[in-house]
């Protein structure tokens, strides 16, 4: 019989504000991004210092962190998650990682 080990991660969705640094690749023009961030860890505190850390050495800036729980907080709150949604949410779990799932530039005066 196989026994899966238990693992106490979770994966939290964080909305993570960057500001403009020299190498972040960010669109010419653009005064920052949002980046929609899967990240895993034991609790959101951790999902957020490891998703900090891992955008600084991506050489971005981050500057504000917003944390939106875990897919079954979300999922109580009545968010729709897409099967897209959740197979990333997934991937980070599996992965132990960080998966930037979306990045909208910030433009100055932006009519859009």
């Amino acid at each position: 019989m196989e026994k899966k080990k238990t693992s106490r991660q979770q994966v939290y969705t964080l909305l993570v504000q960057i500001g403009r640094k020299d190498g972040d690749g960010l669109p010419e023009g653009a005064t920052g991004a949002a980046l929609m961030c899967f990240a895993s860890g034991v609790d959101e505190a951790e999902a957020v210092r490891e998703t900090v850390a891992i955008l600084k050495q991506a050489d971005t800036a981050p500057l504000d962190v917003t944390g939106y729980g875990t897919l079954a907080e979300r999922e109580a709150e009545g968010h729709e998650i897409g099967d897209d949604e959740r197979g990333l949410m997934q991937r980070a779990l599996e992965e132990n990682a960080v998966i930037v799932a979306q990045m909208t530039p910030f433009y100055d005066g932006d009519e859009s």
